[in-house]
């Protein structure tokens, strides 16, 4: 598990960043990149509320800013004499608490503040003191992009829950139950082996709800004939997994689901075949599309090749066509190539992957 030693180690190595931009300080406010870097509440609580944000100083000690709610969590966590307890006007909280620190130029991550936060940030106060803020996106990511061996050990455990979850599909499958029914089983099934929660909200897409590739369990019947498109993962040491299985439900496959099956697999091989650090990242994907295109079905593949994965579900790097950096060792990718047909339903296949010294391992 993880010290506050290891949370203050990732905040020098940002630290370095900044001061190489000639920043006095970067704001975070961006939840899994909070938790990252100091330990702090991974999610805030509700859509529109905060559980804090953290202020990583260029040439100080830093700061966990948060209200009263907090206060004994963060104790736990942070020097209490380091620790900002704000009152119910937050956002001006933080400008005054900032300024009566001396931290003007500050870094923001743009992608996670709201226009709100941003404009009563840099607004003047009575002094004619504003804030400038400048957007920093990217930073903390750049860190969280190649993992390090305690995460590789958490997303590996989650991934093994996942497997043992898709070994136990088969058993499940029945005409008897409905989409909604096999995803609660799915939910209940990761709870009572030890996962936090689901990382994602599960997809079951029977018949041709399999060629949504997001496809919201409903109260369809799983099919008596067809397929069954089950994309689930589960938040286990606050790690995620992700992966995806199509099974065929009832007698023999149809000659379209075997056809689209042997293509998927295909198709995912070679794109594993291009995952080395060292390669451009946009290769994998067209490797996969290049083999869909030779059975004239490229149309069909509707979406990147996978994403990243860790203490999100999708982060960087994103494996599409317009991704111009390289494999690294580290990083933590899915890689799920599918095919989707309104006429009878689709299939995606996906596995998790970990990028080594020298190559690439299956997780």
């Amino acid at each position: 598990m993880l010290n506050k030693t290891d949370f203050k180690h990732r905040r020098d190595q940002l630290r370095s960043s900044l001061e190489a931009k000639a920043l006095h300080g970067l704001l975070i406010t961006h939840p899994p990149n909070r938790f990252y870097l100091s330990g702090f509440e991974l999610r805030d609580p509700q859509p529109g509320e905060s559980a804090g944000c953290l202020f990583i100083d260029a040439q100080d000690e830093d700061w966990l800013l948060t209200d009263a709610r907090y206060l004994e969590a963060a104790r736990r966590l942070w020097p209490e004499e380091r620790i900002f307890i704000y009152s119910s006007k937050t956002v001006a909280a933080i400008k005054n608490f900032l300024l009566s620190q001396g931290k003007q130029h500050i870094g923001i991550e743009a992608n996670a503040m709201t226009v709100s936060m941003f404009e009563s940030l840099t607004a003047a106060n009575d002094s004619s003191i504003s804030l400038n803020l400048v957007s920093t996106n990217g930073l903390t990511e750049a860190l969280r992009l190649c993992k390090d061996p305690s995460e590789l050990e958490f997303l590996r455990a989650s991934c093994r829950l996942n497997h043992e979850l898709m070994n136990k599909i088969p058993d499940w499958l029945s005409r008897d139950l409905t989409e909604k029914d096999l995803a609660w089983k799915i939910e209940k099934f990761f709870r009572q082996h030890g996962a936090e929660e689901l990382a994602f909200s599960t997809i079951v897409a029977a018949g041709r709800n399999a060629s949504l590739p997001h496809a919201i369990p409903g109260l369809e019947q799983l099919p008596l004939n067809g397929p069954v498109l089950i994309d689930a993962g589960c938040r286990l040491h606050n790690y995620c997994s992700d992966q995806t299985r199509t099974f065929w439900l009832g007698n023999l496959p149809t000659s379209d689901f075997k056809s689209a099956m042997a293509r998927v697999r295909e198709a995912q091989e070679h794109a594993l075949g291009h995952i080395k650090p060292g390669l451009p990242i946009a290769e994998a994907y067209q490797a996969a599309q290049k083999t869909f295109a030779r059975y004239g079905v490229e149309s069909y593949f509707t979406h990147s090749l996978g994403h990243g994965i860790g203490l999100e579900t999708h982060e960087a790097p994103s494996l599409g066509p317009n991704n111009q950096n390289t494999f690294l060792p580290g990083m933590v990718i899915t890689v799920e190539p599918g095919l989707y047909y309104p006429h009878w339903g689709g299939i995606r296949w996906e596995y998790m992957v970990l990028v080594t010294d020298d190559g690439m391992e299956i997780l």
